[in-house]
């Protein structure tokens, strides 16, 4: 009888240690879960901060580089001024710090038109241009009068110099040709639904039109035929992305 009662409280204290264990097993684990949310919720509101504190710097820095994205111009002087061009001598100093006499070439802004066909070939012009002493084939192009829009000036020297009438158009480069002395902005724009019509060139206009086709014009290209960086840049980039 001893005996049993014995190995019966012992049995009994077995089990009391065994549950006491698993509730400390079960507290530990509840504690070690808790720290880890703890933790982790700690990790993400850092990452939230670092990333809320360099979204900060990169504005800021982005505010300053703009205020200081041109030049502080201390003198200006017109050098020349002619109905297409002039030209300005500016004393700066640029937003590197650097002090410099900078001369540079006026210009309202220019479009040159990308005319698609329906059959897909693309309308170019070949005239004859005194600065480089020869006859180019180009994309048809000129210069904005004061108070065109691009689209507006597209139109119209589109209708000038080939007679050709476009539904849409549409700019996909726009860019500077030459920006270390030369003020011009270049839009570039892709002419669609057109139909032919009676040109109107201006007195000093004598133009060739003829329509090539893409593999035409990237022969032209590869072979060095075609001399027109606009017209080059314009193609390549339509054939490339837009056609």
């Amino acid at each position: 009888m001893a005996a049993k009662a014995t190995a019966k409280r012992v049995k009994k204290n077995n089990v009391q240690v065994a549950a006491k264990a698993a509730k400390s097993r079960k507290t530990k684990a509840a504690a070690k879960r808790a720290k880890n949310a703890k933790a982790a919720a700690k990790t993400a509101k850092s990452r939230k901060a670092k990333a809320a504190a360099k979204r900060a710097k990169n504005a800021k820095a982005a505010a300053r580089s703009a205020k200081n994205s041109a030049a502080k111009v201390l003198r200006s002087e017109m050098v020349y001024e002619g109905s297409v061009f002039g030209v300005r001598r500016d004393e700066v100093i640029e937003p590197s710090g650097i002090h410099a006499t900078r001369e540079v070439v006026t210009h309202s802004g220019s479009v040159v038109v990308l005319p698609v066909l329906p059959d897909g070939r693309i309308v170019m012009i070949r005239q004859y241009r005194h600065a480089t002493r020869q006859f180019l084939w180009e994309l048809v192009a000129g210069r904005m009068d004061e108070g065109e829009t691009p689209r507006e000036a597209a139109a119209r020297e589109l209708i000038e110099e080939t007679g050709y009438r476009a539904r849409k158009f549409q700019i996909f480069l726009d860019v500077f040709p030459t920006p270390g002395f030369l003020e011009e902005r270049m839009y570039i724009l892709l002419a669609e639904g057109v139909t032919p019509g009676t040109a109107e060139p201006e007195e000093d206009e004598k133009i060739t039109v003829k329509a090539f086709t893409h593999k035409e014009l990237l022969s032209m290209i590869r072979r060095g035929k075609l001399h027109d960086a606009k017209s080059v840049a314009g193609i390549l980039y339509y054939l490339q992305f837009l056609a």
